[in-house]
């Protein structure tokens, strides 16, 4: 592409800075309930609680999980886009949240109602100023997907080149606003109510929620979004990722027209392997450059999942959806690659100094006491061989000292973290038998040699001449110290180990 003949590109620093600006007054603080809005989330929440409550409480814990998951996703697609980007969010953690409303809200990605195509004809031809037929020599009316924001549809330009056309949904603008306020109202309430609650910062969960879907609402800031991470991997010499070229004029706020991309669906693993293609090797790549965009340039793709990427195939990722994007200034840039450097050498000091310049701990945190309280110098801990007693009680204590701390979840780490989960989860499909440790090592390698003289003069630490330690990726696996491997597959049996233990030693239930 030709990036100094991108019409829709001029001033969008300036857009973008308004749209973060908008955050704090749509996120503020409110003393009054914001109108009728709240009456209507109240009211389709609280049916679907109560029609949980009354049916299928008693039936179960299984079904009772699967029930109320059931109703809460169709409760957020009755409330429509806000509610229904939240519970995609929701689906991308595996790991966190129950199997049953992870599995539910992953409906919401691209199985909600599509606009009716007179509605989308309007918006494409106001906003590209144009009938249709001047602009494409085919348009399916069906849409291949529809999600919170908008929806996609296939088509060929003039020129007979197949693209995607991104619409936005009408009136979403106005509908994400008012929705924002009713979560900015409610959020606070949450404080101090479960202490996961008061850890994960309510408030500057919503305040995030904002930032991101706000920038969602014009598409000419996730085509930059594109432009950006694709520039990346061209300066990495990344050429296992690719990403769509959005359109060089046809690219407003509500539509934006891009490259077609086809391949395997991400769950699609068994079609891969049946294709040749080297799933281990897929997985690696997408790991590498992630990592690379993170660490080295400040900008990743914020919201990855199975439904925001293809597998092409000559093996090649195709990476979708640009509008969720992590930034990181260059201050927290270099702090974040403080922490991932640090945590392949064990220098723990070094990791709680730069979650100190993340805004994960206060900044007058000591750091020798936060990793005395914390435990974080302690050796590896085999999880597996204790009680669940044991388990909670450390996870009680855990918390209790990171509130102590004021410790939170910073917007760019929060992203992270959900992609990492992401990935975390791909593992068990995509080469569940890999080595961890051995690709951690290996990773950490790839650092070194390829861009080990620039993280010396940007962090002052070289990792060429320093030993990997994989001691804190140990304590994170929950294994001992004395484990030289490991694979997936044998810490999914572990973990589901330690998932029956706490089943068989909690009081029976069947409640969710």
């Amino acid at each position: 592409m030709d990036l100094d003949d991108l019409p829709w590109r001029t001033g969008l620093n300036l857009v973008r800075e308004h749209t973060r600006g908008e955050v704090p007054a749509l996120t503020r603080r409110r003393s009054v309930p914001p109108g009728r809005r709240i009456a209507r989330v109240s009211w389709t929440i609280g049916r679907a609680l109560l029609a949980w409550y009354l049916t299928d409480r008693r039936k179960g814990r299984e079904r009772s999980r699967a029930g109320l998951s059931r109703r809460l996703r169709i409760a957020f697609q009755h409330l429509g886009p806000t509610y229904i980007k939240l519970g995609q969010i929701l689906s991308s953690g595996e790991g966190i949240f129950p199997p049953e409303l992870v599995d539910q809200f992953k409906l919401l990605r691209d199985h909600v109602p599509a606009e009716p195509f007179e509605q989308v004809r309007r918006i494409v031809e106001a906003d590209l100023g144009r009938p249709l037929e001047e602009c494409f020599s085919e348009f399916d009316e069906t849409a291949l997907a529809a999600a919170s924001i908008a929806q996609v549809h296939a088509a060929r330009l003039i020129g007979g080149e197949p693209v995607v056309v991104k619409v936005q949904r009408p009136q979403v603008a106005a509908l994400v606003r008012r929705d924002l306020a009713v979560m900015s109202y409610l959020a606070p309430l949450l404080v101090g109510r479960i202490p996961i609650a008061v850890l994960a910062n309510p408030p500057a969960l919503i305040e995030l929620f904002a930032e991101t879907i706000v920038e969602e609402l014009d598409f000419r800031l996730e085509a930059e979004n594109m432009v950006d991470i694709a520039g990346i991997l061209a300066r990495s010499g990344q050429r296992a990722i690719v990403v769509p070229r959005p359109h060089s004029r046809l690219v407003t706020p509500r539509v934006l027209v891009m490259e077609r991309l086809d391949g395997f669906s991400w769950d699609d693993v068994s079609g891969m392997r049946a294709a040749g293609i080297d799933t281990e090797a897929v997985l690696r790549a997408g790991v590498v450059s992630f990592l690379e965009g993170a660490m080295l340039y400040g900008v990743f793709h914020g919201d990855l999942h199975g439904g925001n990427l293809f597998v092409r195939p000559d093996g090649k990722v195709a990476l979708l959806d640009f509008g969720i994007t992590g930034r990181l200034d260059e201050v927290r840039r270099q702090a974040f690659l403080r922490l991932v450097v640090g945590g392949t050498m064990n220098d723990i000091p070094s990791q709680v100094i730069a979650l100190k310049e993340l805004g994960a701990l206060p900044a007058d945190a000591d750091v020798d006491q936060v990793i005395k309280d914390l435990g974080l110098d302690a050796a590896p801990q085999d999880v597996a061989q204790l009680s669940a007693e044991e388990l909670t009680a450390q996870l009680r204590d855990l918390t209790k000292q990171l509130l102590g701390y004021g410790a939170k979840m910073p917007k760019e780490l929060m992203l992270f973290v959900k992609d990492i989960l992401f990935l975390d989860g791909a593992v068990a499909t995509f080469a569940p038998d890999v080595d961890l440790l051995g690709e951690v090592a290996g990773i950490a390698a790839y650092f070194a040699t390829r861009h080990g003289g620039r993280i010396a003069s940007e962090i002052g630490v070289d990792p060429r001449t320093r030993p990997v330690d994989l001691t804190g990726v140990r304590s994170t696996l929950g294994v001992s110290a004395d484990t030289d491997q490991i694979s997936y597959r044998e810490l999914q049996r572990r973990r589901e180990e330690v998932r029956r233990k706490f089943e068989r030693e909690r009081p029976d239930s069947s409640e969710s």
